[in-house]
């Protein structure tokens, strides 16, 4: 049997905000020194799948230089390996992907090429360890056409996923795309689908410019339920987490701080490959105190670091506090300055003084009420907040924002957008 992993990594990820604003939500940095693609990626090596695609669309170009030829995964293979599939105009033909089931129907050429048996196709924007080899055996033992992982959510949340019905023998008899009322189960799709490769071209292959077929929530797998496949569900029932919100980004990283984590990054038995940066080791200074929190290297710490995530190449200040806050890689924060509960990217310089994520959390942002409203603050790279200035809860501040777009007087209210 031959087993390829096609891995969908094309997503805008609007939710995040600017988080996502000029990269694909899978490359968006997570815990100190990953990028979220990470944990697929390392699942998949992890269960001894070594011929791997990443489909690429929305900003590839810091996915693409992040995964490179996949030496980090042991992935630069001269048979198998990674390769990075982006969107490309045929005669006549489309030029981005239309959805999940689109992405991968126009590269079945590729799964035709590798002589693939099984398709495991998978989010590259999630953060879970997996094994894999458990799915595939009992999706064989089965007989299934499409075997899908499935784990119980609260009913609260089940607005957000794909639910599935699921009959006494863990055969799938109904699909609910985030269904509005909370009488369809619990049971949600993680976005983990094993096919087998004959039954996934054809059932691709047979949608029409009529009744297209391009997602395999929305089209696919409604198709094949009314077809009468084998559609089988996988239960999985450890750590899985969906990092598409502000909220839950912020709290996913900061869940990592504490003594006993539910997802276990230091584990030798499943370890999570990434491209490191050389860096020297951390320095912290005479006046600094580090408390539970994640320091990646090459910081330099001379104040405080509280319940807090720090990428590479952070630079604290004395005298500045640094609390409940997710700091991406070299960001500058000055002498005095204080950072609480925010979620800063890459390259910003937070002048002298400047306090960030101190005001009212329970007042919403007035642009996007529905993506910041848990009082956690936004900051966008390449930012340079001024000296002094003082900035609110729920505030979101795009990318390369410098002096001149803040008020005169330095003060951004709570919920503002600049």
């Amino acid at each position: 049997m031959t087993t390829i992993a096609m891995i969908l990594a094309g997503g805008e990820g609007t939710r995040l905000t600017v988080l996502s604003e000029k990269r694909a939500k899978p490359a968006v940095p997570f815990a100190g020194k990953f990028r979220i693609i990470d944990f697929t990626l390392s699942n998949c090596v992890n269960s001894g799948i070594f011929t791997v695609a990443v489909l690429t669309q929305y900003r590839p170009h810091s996915l693409n230089e992040h995964i490179g030829i996949g030496k980090p995964w042991d992935l630069d293979r001269a048979r198998g390996g990674v390769r990075i599939l982006q969107p490309f105009q045929g005669r006549g033909g489309q030029i981005w992907y239309g959805g999940t089931a689109d992405a991968i129907y126009q590269n079945l050429n590729y799964i035709r090429e590798q002589r693939a048996d099984t398709v495991v196709i998978l989010s590259g924007d999630h953060i879970y360890k997996m094994d894999y080899r458990p799915m595939l055996q009992f999706h064989h033992e089965r007989g299934a056409d499409l075997t899908i992982a499935l784990m119980p959510v609260p009913l609260e949340e089940t607005h957000r996923f794909g639910i599935m019905a699921v009959d006494e023998e863990d055969r799938i008899t109904a699909f609910y795309e985030k269904p509005k009322n909370r009488d369809k189960g619990n049971l949600a799709s993680m976005g983990i689908y094993v096919f087998n490769a004959d039954t996934l071209e054809r059932r691709l292959s047979e949608g029409n410019e009529q009744s297209p077929r391009t997602d395999f929530g929305n089209h696919v797998i409604p198709a094949m339920l009314a077809a009468g496949d084998n559609i089988v569900a996988y239960r999985f029932n450890d750590y899985w987490v969906d990092v598409g919100t502000v909220d839950s980004y912020w709290a996913t990283n900061l869940e990592l701080v504490q003594t006993k984590p539910e997802l276990d990054l230091y584990s030798e038995k499943w370890p999570i490959h990434t491209r490191s940066e050389e860096r020297p080791p951390v320095k912290s200074g005479p006046q600094a105190q580090i408390s539970q929190s994640m320091v990646s290297n090459g910081c330099v710490v001379r104040g405080k670091v509280i319940n807090s995530v720090l990428s590479p190449g952070v630079y604290v200040s004395p005298g500045a506090v640094v609390e409940e806050s997710i700091i991406m890689n070299d960001t500058w924060i000055g002498p005095g300055a204080r950072v609480q509960k925010a979620v800063v990217d890459k390259g910003v310089v937070i002048g002298d003084g400047a306090q960030i994520g101190i005001g009212d959390p329970a007042v919403p942002n007035e642009r996007m009420p529905d993506k910041l409203f848990a009082g956690i603050t936004v900051i966008g790279k390449n930012t340079t907040i001024p000296d002094g200035a003082r900035i609110g809860c729920n505030v979101l501040i795009n990318s390369d924002r410098g002096n001149g777009d803040f008020p005169a007087d330095g003060q951004v209210k709570d919920g503002m957008t600049i």
